[in-house]
C-alpha cells in the first residue's frame, strides 16, 4: 500500500517541518488542501513558487499526490448554482487548480466541498445532476491535457445533501464519460451508507481511483471504532494498487498521535 496524510493537519507548519515530519513517519506521499498553498488567491500562485515545494518534498522522498478541499475558503464558485455564470467560473477555478495539482507533480484531485455542491433553493436533485455533469465535462478537456484525475467524493447527509452515496458519484462519473473524472471514498462517508464498507468498495472497483482513511469520530483510522481489517482486505481483493491518504478532522489528540498512530495501524494489515 503506498501510504499519503493530508497537509491541513500540519497548517501553520513550515513546509521543510511538514515534509521532515511526514518521512520519519513512513508516508512516501502528501495530499494538499489550496488553502495552506502561499496565496489567497489560486491564480496568483507563481509557477516557481510551486517548484520549490515540490522540491521540497522530493528531497524527502515525498509525492505531492494531488489536492482535496478543492473549493474550501473560497467565495463565489458552486457546483450545483442555476447561474450559468457561477458554474462556468467554478469550472475555470478547478481547471486553473489542475495546473496547479500538475505543477506540483500531483495526478489526483478529490472533488468533496460539501458546501459548494449543497443544494441551492428551488433546484431539485436532478438539476443538479446536469449542473454537476455541466461543470465536470467543462473541466475534463483540462484535466486530460495535464493527465490529471478528478476524484468525485460521496460525502455523509451531516455534511451535504448532494452525492450522498458511491453510487450517485457515478452516475455522475459516466454521465460526464471521461477517463479523467473518477471515483474518490471516504471511510467516514461510506460509514453513513446503509450497505457494508467492503461492499461498497467492491461494487465500485472499476471507478475507485483514491481513497480517504478516517473514522466517523473525524479522527485517524484505528483511533475509533471502524475495523479497517475487512476494507484493507477488500482493497487488497480488487487489487488497489493507488493512494491511501490519512485526513482527519478533529486535530484534539495532537499530530503526533493522529500521523503517527494511522500508519502504524494500516500498516498491520500489510501482506
Amino acid at each position: 500500500m503506498k501510504y499519503a496524510i493530508c497537509n491541513e493537519l500540519y497548517e501553520g507548519w513550515p513546509w521543510e517541518q511538514v515534509f521532515t515530519h511526514a518521512a520519519s513517519l513512513g508516508y512516501s506521499g502528501i495530499e494538499i488542501a489550496p488553502f495552506t498553498l502561499p496565496a489567497n488567491d489560486a491564480y496568483a500562485l507563481q509557477l516557481t513558487t510551486l517548484q520549490q515545494i515540490r522540491n521540497q518534498a522530493e528531497s524527502h522522498g515525498l509525492e505531492i499526490i494531488g489536492l482535496h478541499w478543492l473549493l474550501a475558503k473560497t467565495k463565489g464558485y458552486h457546483l450545483t448554482s442555476p447561474d450559468e455564470l457561477v458554474r462556468k467560473k467554478t469550472g475555470e477555478y478547478l481547471a486553473q487548480l489542475a495546473k496547479i495539482c500538475h505543477q506540483l507533480g500531483g495526478k489526483i484531485m478529490v472533488f468533496g466541498s460539501p458546501p459548494q455542491r449543497n443544494l441551492p433553493a428551488g433546484v431539485t436533485p436532478d438539476q443538479a445532476f446536469d449542473y454537476a455533469v455541466n461543470v465536470f465535462q467543462s473541466v475534463a478537456p483540462v484535466l486530460e491535457s495535464y493527465q490529471v484525475t478528478l476524484a468525485i467524493e460521496p460525502l455523509g447527509p451531516e455534511e451535504t445533501d448532494f452525492i450522498l452515496t458511491a453510487e450517485q458519484a457515478v452516475e455522475i462519473a459516466e454521465a460526464v464519460d471521461s477517463d479523467f473524472v473518477k471515483l474518490h471514498l471516504d471511510v467516514k462517508a461510506m460509514s453513513t451508507e446503509s450497505k457494508p464498507i467492503p461492499e461498497i468498495i467492491r461494487n465500485s472497483k472499476q471507478w475507485l481511483v483514491h481513497f480517504h482513511a478516517n473514522d466517523p469520530n473525524r479522527q485517524g483510522p484505528g483511533m475509533g471504532t471502524v475495523d479497517f481489517e475487512p476494507i484493507f482486505r477488500t482493497l487488497a481483493e480488487i487489487d488497489y494498487q493507488n493512494w491511501i491518504s490519512v485526513e482527519v478532522f478533529d486535530y484534539s489528540p495532537g499530530i503526533d498521535a493522529l500521523a503517527g498512530k494511522s500508519i502504524q495501524y494500516m500498516r498491520q494489515f500489510e501482506n
